[in-house]
């Protein structure tokens, strides 16, 4: 079960990281209302200071998409 405090604390984090990063939440919704289906692939990149990379991907099932979705739902309000 999700704590409640917890929770409004992620909002509260969530919330300065959009005011920190405006674009990175348009972002999201662009890609929520076109890309976020069974089938597309999310690939991820991370370059650290030093210049070293990390990547990943994931193709997204139809129960990740919904998973998404909620999230950025619950985000979002």
């Amino acid at each position: 079960m999700i704590n409640p405090a917890k929770l409004m604390k992620i909002k509260s984090s969530w919330d300065l990281f959009c005011s920190n990063h405006p674009k990175f939440p348009l972002f999201l919704r662009a890609a929520s209302k076109n890309a976020m289906c069974e089938g597309t692939v999310i690939e991820i990149q991370i370059t650290q200071n030093n210049g070293e990379k990390i990547s990943t991907n994931v193709k997204l099932t139809d129960s990740d998409a919904k998973m998404f979705q909620d999230m950025l739902d619950m985000l979002s309000k």
